[in-house]
């Protein structure tokens, strides 16, 4: 029979497991989105020197699992002076692990866009700062909305590993439970429903960032139709 007071009694642990995995995900997938972005500017703004090796890494991180990674900053760290807390490991392995992914998502996005965009936005005397953010990461954005919330999932389900290196997040408080009280069902379905609720946040805030970019006129185009308004 399901336990209620079960949960009620270890709540402390749960929510602490809970505080823990969202500002570890959070950070983690900050650092991921931005290094990302960095590491696909780098590849497209200079594909002889940069272009090798961000393939390079990109390839690293979709041919090594994340326990791995996890593995050699938290234990092998030391052995070469790199001393990390389990929780800044976990931060540092999801960061680094995520963003040979979110690079291959943002270089994805801005190969979408037309090259005749840019022509003509240079043609028209544009610097090239103006036309990468008015012309280009605003398309960018709309692209890559949707897979950048399915990769931001996958990294909120797989930082679930970090517990292997002893971080005190949701899966790690739960088999403690479990390990106290002998009883399995009611720790797991807590975490589960945690998890549920967690990336049902991030798709539904997704889902509306993707809706808002869609439903919004780049200024250059609404400056235009103002135009032939006022001279109609």
């Amino acid at each position: 029979m399901f336990d209620l007071a079960l949960l009620w009694e270890t709540r402390e642990l749960i929510l602490q497991g809970l505080w823990n995995t969202v500002w570890i995900c959070f950070l983690g997938c900050l650092v991921a989105v931005s290094l990302g972005l960095v590491l696909a500017a780098l590849r497209l703004s200079s594909p002889r020197l940069f272009g090798y090796p961000v393939a390079c890494y990109v390839e690293l991180c979709r041919g090594t699992p994340l326990l791995v990674l996890l593995f050699l900053l938290y234990y092998g760290g030391p052995s070469i002076g790199l001393l990390l807390d389990a929780e800044i490991a976990g931060v540092t392995g999801i960061g680094l692990y995520g963003a040979g992914y979110f690079a291959e998502i943002y270089r994805g996005g801005f190969k979408s866009i037309p090259k005749g965009q840019l022509e003509a936005a240079r043609m028209l005397g544009i610097s090239p700062w103006h036309a990468l953010t008015r012309i280009q990461i605003p398309q960018m954005l709309r692209l890559i909305v949707p897979p950048g919330t399915n990769q931001l999932i996958i990294l909120v389900k797989e930082s679930a590993l970090i517990s292997i290196i002893s971080v005190d997040d949701l899966t790690k408080n739960a088999t403690t439970i479990v390990n106290q009280t002998f009883n399995v069902i009611e720790p797991y379905l807590a975490v589960a429903l945690l998890y549920w609720m967690i990336i049902e946040l991030i798709a539904r805030g997704g889902y509306a960032l993707e809706k808002r970019l869609a439903n919004r006129q780049p200024r250059h185009v609404v400056r235009q139709g103002e135009s032939a308004h006022a001279h109609g």
